[in-house]
């Protein structure tokens, strides 16, 4: 039996529909770990749906209550030990999904259903990130088929708690770091940068939230009677705002850029592309204007407002408001101090005079920004894998340009870590009509199958 015998048992997996209807069992279980009801979904996910299918693998799984946090949800750890003096991959996964949005779907379409249209399977969950576990599982037991053994041991983490910041999973690979410690961290999550062409990233951007927030007074007062007299949150906050950016959104706070753009980075960020034809087109004119589109997704650092409330906007009334709100995010790569940067932005509203601006951490989890070096030897050996499955060369990304917690694993079981998306920039991931294509499914089956087969006859030499 060959590689070609285990791509093609793959291949079939999905040819036969087994994908289809398995992950439709998964997006079943509405596993929405921002709704508090649905908590009992979460140990269910994992104990009905995956760990009965890895105990028959000869994984021996175990699942775990959230270390940190009550309202984090639980954690499923297993391991598949052929022989310890073989290399280890660990594999991740998350099966919890942002909230269904039910009423947000178009006609013929539910968040908790898979529908088939042509080569789109909907489905929240589909893209994020259920099919891209479910592909790496079903890889495993394609080379297990062809081989009867793998050829190395494998551990997994799957946790319900991903969309809502990850929390417990540091503490979890902290408490299990002797059971979960491996050679090289290989999962899947994220979009590819082309729905034609495999990606590969090595660590993600990190994401930090905060709340800008001015509360002036007790009650709102008449506009005509007080106008002029009385100072305007939603003024003094829209203006902190602007200080922080330019018009065009280049940061004007020095702490906030990075100092890792080395030429190393520009040069392997230098020819993928940014945006598809399926998602919003690129707005060429806003960021770093001296850095080209990639430079400033995945490269450097930027500031978002996500949302902003004063008064009541569904019925504003003539009054001056009390307070004003808004919820901000920066996105950060690595060589962004990020014990500063608050701090910096507190230095920098009172200096340019907003000392009444009061910021606010989101009490959430944070994920820190990790990268490992587009030269490292497992970036070499998996680029190569990839490229025999399919042909064509991989998108190599240092990082992502958004947030996942790459950080559990690269620092602090200090691993190499190399994810390879199963979905892609028009997903939908997040949003209402949440899809994967099929196409990428198809390919994504072989290519796992064809790099588990590859580490099971040799792994590259590293440090």
């Amino acid at each position: 039996m060959s590689r070609k015998d285990a791509v093609k048992q793959a291949t079939d997996f999905f040819e036969d529909g087994k994908l289809q209807s398995e992950l439709a069992a998964l997006v079943a279980y509405r596993s929405e770990s921002q709704n508090p009801d649905q908590a009992a979904v979460l140990e269910q996910y994992l104990s009905e749906a995956i760990q009965p299918r890895l105990t028959a693998m000869g994984f021996e799984c175990k699942i775990y209550d959230n270390p940190s946090d009550a309202s984090g949800g639980p954690f499923l750890l297993g391991t598949r030990i052929e022989d310890p003096d073989l290399p280890t991959v660990l594999t991740y996964g998350h099966g919890d999904v942002v909230w269904g949005q039910d009423s947000q779907w178009r006609d013929g379409l539910s968040p908790f259903e898979l529908t088939e249209e042509g080569d789109h399977l909907y489905g929240r969950g589909s893209a994020d990130n259920k099919v891209q576990h479910l592909i790496n599982i079903a890889a495993l037991e394609s080379v297990l088929a062809v081989r009867g053994k793998l050829g190395f041991n494998i551990k997994i983490v799957l946790e319900m708690s991903e969309e809502i910041g990850s929390p417990g999973l540091a503490e979890m690979m902290d408490i299990h770091r002797d059971t979960m410690q491996a050679d090289v961290l290989i999962a899947s999550d994220g979009p590819r940068l082309s729905a034609e062409q495999p990606t590969m990233f090595m660590g993600a951007r990190g994401g930090v939230g905060f709340d800008l927030v001015v509360d002036l007074r007790e009650g709102a007062h008449h506009s005509g009677n007080w106008g002029g007299l009385l100072a305007d949150p939603a003024i003094i906050l829209a203006h902190a705002l602007a200080s922080i950016t330019d018009a065009r959104g280049q940061l004007k706070i020095p702490g906030w850029r990075p100092t890792s753009l080395s030429q190393k980075i520009r040069d392997a960020l230098r020819d993928l592309p940014v945006g598809t034809i399926e998602a919003p087109t690129v707005d060429l004119d806003w960021g770093e204007e001296d850095l080209p589109p990639a430079e400033r997704a995945y490269g450097w650092n930027s500031f978002s407002v996500l949302a902003m409330k004063v008064g009541v906007p569904e019925a504003p009334v003539n009054a001056i408001a009390p307070t004003a709100w808004a919820r901000c995010a920066l996105r950060y790569v690595v060589g962004t101090d990020i014990n500063e940067v608050l701090p910096a932005l507190r230095r920098h509203l009172d200096a340019s005079g907003f000392e009444k601006v009061k910021i606010q951490p989101v009490d959430r989890g944070l994920f820190t920004a990790t990268r490992l070096d587009p030269d490292h030897p497992w970036v070499t050996y998996v680029r190569a894998s990839l490229k025999e499955t399919t042909g064509k060369d991989p998108h190599v990304l240092p990082n992502l340009a958004g947030s996942l917690p790459n950080d559990c694993f690269a620092d602090v079981l200090g691993l190499p870590t190399i994810w390879i998306p199963h979905s892609y920039l028009g997903c939908n991931q997040h949003a209402p009509n949440e899809h994967i294509l099929k196409p990428i499914c198809r390919e994504a089956m072989q290519v796992m199958a064809g790099l588990f087969w590859d580490i099971g006859t040799c792994t590259p030499d590293t440090p």
